[in-house]
Formats: structure tokens, C-alpha cells, sequence
């Protein structure tokens, strides 16, 4: 399969949502069409490398830039996991929200699966504390 037809089978199969306002906090992930139950739909063309730094390894870094690291990465203690593809791609699952009653579910590092059918308009949310293994409170 070349690149146009990949791309096209892409689009046709696995582009589902965007990002949006969220009716909880800020931004968040938009189902632009009906999604069904047990796919993934932030399946992206792009692999999710990550890799693993500490806090030693963001001495330096412009005070902005950490911030947008702590947005958009995962922090635990000393480690912190950051795409090996930078901060200037955008990951729609660093902006699916908290909720104790998820549509979503990671199932594997960068793999995602949806827990019903979610429809058109609808915002995807994930346990946070389930998925990360801690409990989490939000204002």
C-alpha cells in the first residue's frame, strides 16, 4: 500500500474525533461521527515512542516549556515520559478528560478501546484513576 492509499484508509477508518471544548475543563475529545463499541478512535498514522527523562534531564529548559511538559506529559516522582516526537505534535489523547464514568479505556501503552458506543457530539473521557493507578481530584 503506498502513502496516499494509507493515508485515505486512514481517514476512512479511523479518524473519529477532534479537539473541542469541553463541557468539564477546557479542551477536550470530540467524537465528529458515531464511534463504535471496543475500537480505538485516537488510532493515529504517527507511533507513540516515548521517552523517559527526569527532572535533572529539564534543568535548563525555559520555565514555559517545562509547564507545557507538565500539560502534556506523563510525570511519576523523578520520571517523566515525553513523545520522542517533541512537543509540536499534537496526541488527541493528552486531551481526553476525567470522569468517573468512562466511555474509554487505555488498554495498552497508546492504545485506547471505547466502552460503548459513543455518539456524534459527545465528549470521550477515561478513569484517570484507573488508568494511571491513583486517585485524582479536580475542582
Amino acid at each position: 500500500m503506498n502513502d496516499k492509499e494509507r493515508l485515505l484508509k486512514h481517514l476512512r477508518e479511523d479518524v473519529y474525533c477532534r479537539v473541542g471544548a469541553s463541557a468539564v475543563h477546557g479542551a477536550g475529545v470530540i467524537a465528529i461521527r458515531k464511534i463504535p463499541k471496543g475500537i480505538d478512535p485516537l488510532r493515529t498514522l504517527i507511533p507513540r515512542d516515548e521517552i523517559e527523562l527526569t527532572s535533572d534531564d529539564l534543568k535548563g529548559l525555559p520555565r514555559s516549556v517545562v509547564q507545557q511538559m507538565e500539560m502534556f506529559c506523563y510525570f511519576e516522582g523523578n520520571q517523566i515520559l515525553a513523545s520522542a516526537h517533541g512537543l509540536n505534535t499534537v496526541d488527541l489523547a493528552v486531551y481526553v478528560n476525567h470522569s468517573k464514568t468512562p466511555n474509554l479505556q487505555l488498554i495498552a501503552p497508546g492504545h485506547f478501546e471505547t466502552l460503548r458506543v459513543i455518539n456524534e457530539g459527545e465528549e470521550l473521557f477515561m478513569d484517570y484513576d484507573i488508568t494511571f493507578g491513583e486517585t485524582h481530584i479536580f475542582e
